[in-house]
């Protein structure tokens, strides 16, 4: 059995524009209707939601169904053992957040990749290798295995290019919430201090020819920073789209009072 395409990596390295969904519900049923809704790709979150890396395996085989759908983790930390629970699992790209130097980056890195390049630990009964069906795996992986990083402080933009240039970081992801916070401006992501720091890491990412992605749940702001250059951008999350279904629906029938 040859290698699963990675389809994220592949037209990440086109630089092809791909919108998509943070799922933060745990389970297959959420993960499976956001996978069917069109979009390019799918994140399971499990940094800021209740979803547990046992969960994840469910979510990947739930969002794996849809051809055309990419799947992405994000681990709750940068911890090499999460790593390679999630990428025995069968997951190809990672999203690690919080990552605020060079030195965490390439640490990344390292979890991603076995040895003697890394440190992800040798299991040959998993997803990932098909159980053992994956001709050539172990030599193979890289690949197709994709790393984005998210830079969401003040001190991570400081050393961005230095990040950016980190061999085997595929791509960074600007977190605009943490990086208000980062500058005193808490939830103030459209404070023109924050807007400003972002639009300069664009800047600094496209120069640098390094894939560039943000969340933006404003549509007005993700085509923005999509014509800034966002190839990987995030423009809904469950909770939020439900929450703002039930307070229109709600709204509906309180007007008609």
């Amino acid at each position: 059995m040859d290698m699963p395409k990675n389809q994220f990596k592949a037209a990440l390295l086109r630089g092809r524009s791909q919108i998509g969904l943070w799922n933060t519900i745990g389970g297959n049923t959420v993960p499976e209707l956001l996978g069917g809704a069109g979009f390019d790709w799918v994140l399971i979150d499990c940094e800021h939601a209740a979803v547990e890396t046992v969960e994840v395996l469910p979510a990947l085989q739930a969002v794996g169904q849809m051809p055309d759908v990419s799947a992405i983790v994000r681990p709750a930390g940068n911890d090499p053992i999460l790593f390679k629970r999630l990428l025995d699992m069968g997951a190809q790209t990672l999203l690690v957040p919080y990552i605020r130097s060079a030195s965490e980056a390439e640490a990344a890195v390292r979890a991603m990749r076995y040895g003697p390049d890394g440190i992800r630990g040798m299991a040959g009964m998993t997803r990932a290798t098909r159980y053992g069906q994956v001709a050539d795996y172990f030599n193979r992986a890289e690949e197709e295995l994709c790393l984005i990083v998210q830079v969401e402080t003040v001190d991570a933009l400081e050393q961005l290019e230095a990040i950016a240039r980190t061999d085997g970081v595929d791509g960074v992801f600007i977190g605009p919430a943490d990086l208000s916070a980062s500058m005193g401006l808490r939830g103030q992501m459209k404070h023109p201090d924050v807007v400003a720091a972002i639009e300069a890491a664009f800047e600094t990412l496209n120069r640098l020819n390094v894939p560039a992605g943000i969340m933006a749940l404003n549509p007005d702001d993700a085509k923005r920073y999509i014509a800034m250059g966002s190839v990987v951008t995030a423009v809904g999350v469950d909770l939020v789209l439900l929450a703002d279904s039930v307070a229109a629906l709600r709204d509906t029938f309180q007007k008609g009072d």
